[in-house]
């Protein structure tokens, strides 16, 4: 009797290159237990199915957007039915926007700070440095 696994849906290849991230990044989801076990075809290649493609990107976009692969398995959970709760992502996704926001003011600070020691050269052929003295200076 012949064994009769779909032959239809994306190679790992295939997905990788619709979703622009790399074979390795698919294979590391997985093994991390963020995307379910494709599929096989007769021949051994793993098939990914659209829900599984739909679940890439979102993987991908929340990484992106800096949640954490924990974070992401929370989410997931939801997504799956498997417990969870809407206000739980909403919880994380506010923790994240704080996170956000005190990485923008940080670099604000360092911005600022670079631009005002940036301004103390003269671009000179000199050996003295104002920026490497700035930098070495204690706080």
């Amino acid at each position: 009797m012949a064994d009769h696994r779909p032959e239809r849906g994306l190679k790992r290849g295939e997905l990788a290159r619709r979703s622009g991230c790399h074979l390795e990044t698919i294979r590391y989801y997985e093994n991390a237990g963020l995307m379910p076990e494709p599929e096989r075809t007769n021949s051994g290649h793993r098939i990914y199915a659209a829900e599984q493609e739909r679940r890439l990107r979102f993987i991908l976009r929340a990484r992106e957007l800096g949640f954490t692969i924990e974070e992401l398995r929370e989410m997931l959970s939801l997504a799956d039915g498997k417990g969870g709760s809407c206000g739980e992502i909403h919880t994380m996704t506010r923790s994240r926007i704080v996170s956000i926001r005190q990485k923008i003011a940080d670099l604000r600070k360092l911005d600022a700070t670079l631009s005002e020691i940036s301004k103390r050269c003269a671009r000179g052929d000199t050996p003295d440095c104002p920026i490497i003295e700035a930098l070495s200076a204690a706080r």
